[in-house]
C-alpha cells in the first residue's frame, strides 16, 4: 500500500492567517504604551539610547542594533511604526501579498524591539521575530495568493518552524533539569509557580493552593510534554497521528500556562507554532466544513517552488537549521557550566552566533529555568507633604492585597511587567526607576497612562519613595476573614522621600 504524503496547503493559509492576527496584537499591545516606555519623555526615551549606541560605536551602531528608528524616533514616527505593523497584520491576516508582507511585518518589528531596550526584551519578543522570519520563507507568492492557485509550501520552509518548535519546547524543559535548581529535580517547583509569577491571574491563587501531590504530578506531566513530545515532530510521514498526539499535548501544556497566568501573546503564538503540526486532512476533519471546498489538495502535495526563491529557501533553511542547532547546544551547555557540571567546549561557535545576534530571530529559550521561590514586590508612595503618603499603584501588578489579580493576556502590560524584575534586582534596574520617579514627578501624560488612577486630583505628587514588601497568597481561612488575595509584610524602603530636584 503506498504510504500517504501528508499536504499543508490548508495548514499555512491558516497558521499565517493566525501569524497575522498574533502581529496584530502585539503591534496594538505595544503602540498604547510605547510613547511612555521610550517616547521622547518616555521613561526610556529612545532617541537618547540610539545617541549613546553612535558615541559607543561609532557607525558600527547601525549594524549592531539595526532599526528603522536611527532615521527617527519621535512619539510620531514611534505611533506610525506601531500604527503601521497594525495595517500590515490586518493585511496578513487577510491572506494579502504574504511574501511581501512578512518581511515589512519583521523589520518593523525588529525595529521596536531594538528601540525598546528592556522592555521588549522578552522571550516571547525574540519569538515572534524568529517565527515572523522562517514565515517569510513559508509563505506563497502573489499579491492575493489562493488555495486554488498557490504553490504549495516547500517541505524545508515546513522543518524550519518544526525545528523552532521544537527547540521551544525540549529547551523549556531540559534547561529546567541542566540549570540544577533542586525545585525542577524534586518535582516542586509549582509549589511557588503560581504565587511568584510575573502577573499572577485570580485561578493562579487556587491552582497554588492544590496539594503537593498535586504539583508533583503537573511538574512531572510538564517534563513529559517538553521533554518527550516534542520528538514526534520527527515522525514520518506513515506516523502522522504521532505528531497530531504531540500537538494535542503542547497546545493543552499552552493552555494550562494561559489559564493560570499573564504571559502576553508568548501562549497564543505558541499554540500557532504547535498548529502547523497539523497537516490538511486533520484540519479538515476538525473543520468539517472545509471539507468539500479543499478537497484533493494532497493531489498537488509534489509541486514545488523552483528557480531563484526554492534555491533560496534551501539555502536559507539550511544555514537556520545549523544556527538553530548551535542556539540548542549553547543554552544547554550555559546551564551545565553555571550549575557546575559537565559540559561541552562550544567556544568556537560563540562568534559565528554573535553575527547573527543583532537580528534577534536565532535565539535560545527557556522560561523559569530556576524557580523564583520569594516574589518582592515594588509599590510606589506617593505624598504631597512628606508626611502622609499614599500608594500610586499599577494596573495589573499586585499592589492592595485585596485587589484580584486580574487577566490582562493576551495585552502585555510592560512596565507592569518590568516592575517584577526590578523587585528582584532593584540596584542593577535603579537606571530606569529613577527615570520612571522622575517622569511621575513631572506629571509627564504618557507616562501616567502606565499607572492607575493619579493620587491627587490636582497634579503630580511632591515626594516619592519606592518600598519593597514581600507578598504571598493568603490562605483559605485569612481570604475567608479578610476577602485579601494577598497578604504582605514590608520589607524596607529602598528610597529616602525624593522630589524633582532631587532627581535632576
Amino acid at each position: 500500500m503506498a504510504t500517504h504524503t501528508p499536504s499543508y496547503l490548508l495548514s499555512r493559509w491558516i497558521f499565517l492567517r493566525l501569524l497575522g492576527l498574533t502581529y496584530l496584537v502585539a503591534f496594538a499591545s505595544l503602540g498604547t504604551q510605547v510613547v511612555g516606555l521610550i517616547g521622547a519623555d518616555g521613561i526610556l526615551p529612545a532617541a537618547g539610547y540610539f545617541d549613546r549606541l553612535f558615541d559607543t560605536f561609532g557607525t558600527a551602531a547601525y549594524g549592531n542594533y539595526p532599526s528603522l528608528l536611527w532615521l527617527s524616533s519621535s512619539d510620531l514616527s514611534l505611533r506610525v511604526l506601531c500604527g503601521a505593523g497594525i495595517v500590515l497584520s490586518g493585511l496578513l491576516a487577510a491572506g494579502v501579498a504574504p511574501a511581501v508582507v512578512l518581511p515589512l511585518l519583521w523589520v518593523g518589528y525588529l525595529s521596536l524591539t531594538i528601540g525598546g531596550q528592556t522592555f521588549l526584551a522578552f522571550q516571547w519578543d525574540t519569538l515572534l521575530l524568529e517565527t515572523g522570519l522562517l514565515a517569510c520563507f513559508y509563505a506563497p507568492s502573489g499579491w492575493r495568493p489562493t488555495l486554488a492557485t498557490e504553490t504549495p509550501p516547500a517541505p524545508l520552509a515546513r522543518w524550519l518552524l518544526w525545528w523552532l518548535l521544537f527547540r521551544l519546547i525540549f529547551l523549556s524543559g531540559i534547561t529546567k533539569l541542566a540549570s540544577g535548581d533542586p525545585t525542577w529535580a524534586n518535582l516542586t517547583a509549582l509549589t511557588y509557580h503560581y504565587q511568584t509569577q510575573p502577573l499572577p491571574l485570580w485561578t493562579g491563587w487556587y491552582a497554588h493552593h492544590l496539594p503537593v501531590w498535586a504539583h508533583q504530578v503537573s511538574a512531572a506531566g510538564m517534563f513529559v510534554v517538553e521533554l518527550l513530545l516534542p520528538w514526534a515532530i520527527f515522525a514520518p510521514p506513515r506516523n502522522r497521528r504521532w505528531r497530531l498526539g504531540a500537538c494535542a499535548g503542547l497546545v493543552l501544556l499552552q493552555v494550562g500556562i494561559g489559564v493560570t497566568g499573564n504571559y502576553g501573546f508568548f501562549s497564543v503564538l505558541s499554540v500557532v507554532l504547535c498548529l502547523t503540526l497539523v497537516d490538511d486532512r486533520g484540519w479538515r476533519r476538525m473543520l468539517p466544513f472545509l471539507a468539500a471546498k479543499y478537497e484533493g489538495l494532497e493531489d498537488r502535495v509534489r509541486e514545488a517552488d523552483r528557480g531563484w526563491r526554492g534555491a533560496l529557501v534551501t539555502t536559507g533553511a539550511v544555514v537556520l537549521f545549523g544556527l538553530g542547532g548551535l542556539t540548542l547546544g549553547g543554552e544547554i551547555n550555559r546551564d551545565l557550566q553555571r550549575s557546575g557540571r559537565p559540559s561541552l567546549d562550544l567556544a568556537w561557535s560563540e562568534p559565528i552566533l554573535r553575527l547573527i545576534q543583532p537580528l534577534r530571530s536565532v535565539n535560545g529559550y527557556g522560561l523559569f529555568r530556576v524557580m523564583t521561590r520569594e516574589r518582592p514586590e515594588l509599590v510606589i508612595e506617593a505624598s504631597a507633604d512628606g508626611v502622609v503618603w499614599t500608594e500610586w499603584d499599577l494596573p495589573w501588578k499586585p499592589g492592595p492585597p485585596t485587589q484580584r489579580p486580574s487577566l490582562v493576556a493576551p495585552h502585555q502590560p510592560r512596565l507592569d511587567w518590568q516592575l517584577w524584575f526590578a523587585a528582584l534586582d532593584p540596584r542593577g534596574d535603579s537606571y530606569w526607576l529613577s527615570s520612571l520617579l522622575a517622569r511621575l514627578l513631572e506629571g509627564e501624560p504618557a507616562v501616567i497612562a502606565l499607572m492607575r488612577d493619579r493620587p491627587f486630583a490636582d497634579g503630580p505628587p511632591r515626594y516619592l519613595r519606592l518600598a519593597l514588601y514581600d507578598y504571598r497568597y493568603t490562605t483559605w481561612s485569612e481570604r475567608a476573614d479578610s476577602g485579601a488575595w494577598w497578604h504582605r509584610e514590608l520589607i524596607e524602603y529602598l528610597t529616602q522621600p525624593v522630589s524633582l530636584a532631587d532627581l535632576r
